[in-house]
């Protein structure tokens, strides 16, 4: 079967810094695939790789079987790769629809009515409906982080990169946000997820990868891996 991401031996320094070493992932349509690891360990780095923000010094990302490791964070949005950063990153002086608006024409190539409908949908979906209207520097962290996840799906995402957006929220809100990226992934889009609210990340995904330094040390079923003893001993920072 053809996989729908497929990272390869991706390689990233910076100076005499080895970020990423010779990672490999697979994903295919639906997956749900957790990634932990130390900070420092190189997961934003290889998500930059995988979306295109910056290129790898050695190795190869595959989407759908095309090889776009040269192409840029734009194009590779354009096929299908959606992604949130940990610090969300608005449009402050925009409202939170514009936000929304501008992904779906420059990511998504949707504009008018059409996208002005979908935008609205998704902004519903998230509880963001009442803010619409609202400048979106205006938000509190909750309301940054949906919309983050929204501006991502208004980009009509095969591939969802979610980058440690559980952090700092609270149970409850934790609870609704495993909600909303299961129904997504229902829908049949593939999810790679940092993060380091370990329970949240356990709920949602089949396979779960550790990294550190660079490397990526292990990858199996997500309680398994994350009990083991050199996965306790490395991303918990303990004898096991």
């Amino acid at each position: 079967m053809e996989m729908l991401l497929e990272a390869q031996g991706l390689t990233k320094n910076f100076g005499a810094l080895r970020a990423t070493d010779n990672v490999d992932l697979a994903l295919g349509a639906g997956d749900a695939l957790g990634i932990i690891g130390p900070n420092g360990a190189g997961k934003s780095t290889l998500f930059n790789l995988i979306a295109g923000t910056i290129l790898p010094d050695q190795g190869s990302v595959f989407l759908a079987g095309q090889n776009v490791s040269e192409f840029s964070a734009a194009e590779r949005c354009r096929l299908g790769i959606g992604r949130t950063y940990q610090i969300p990153k608005p449009f402050a002086g925009m409202s939170v629809l514009e936000n929304l608006l501008v992904a779906a024409r420059f990511g998504g190539g949707v504009a008018g009515p059409i996208a002005a409908t979908n935008c609205q949908k998704i902004l519903d979906r998230l509880e963001l409906g009442p803010f619409a209207d609202k400048p979106a520097g205006s938000l509190r962290l909750l309301e940054r982080k949906r919309l983050e996840m929204a501006r991502a799906l208004a980009t009509s995402p095969r591939i969802l990169l979610l980058d440690e957006i559980a952090g700092g929220l609270t149970e409850m809100e934790c609870e609704s946000l495993i909600s909303t990226i299961r129904e997504i992934r229902a829908e049949g889009v593939a999810i790679i997820w940092i993060e380091h609210v370990v329970h949240a990340l356990l709920a949602v995904v089949d396979r779960l990868a550790v990294i550190n330094f660079g490397a990526k040390i292990s990858e199996g079923p997500p309680r398994e891996t994350f009990e083991s003893r050199e996965v306790q001993e490395i991303y918990l920072g303990i004898e096991a």
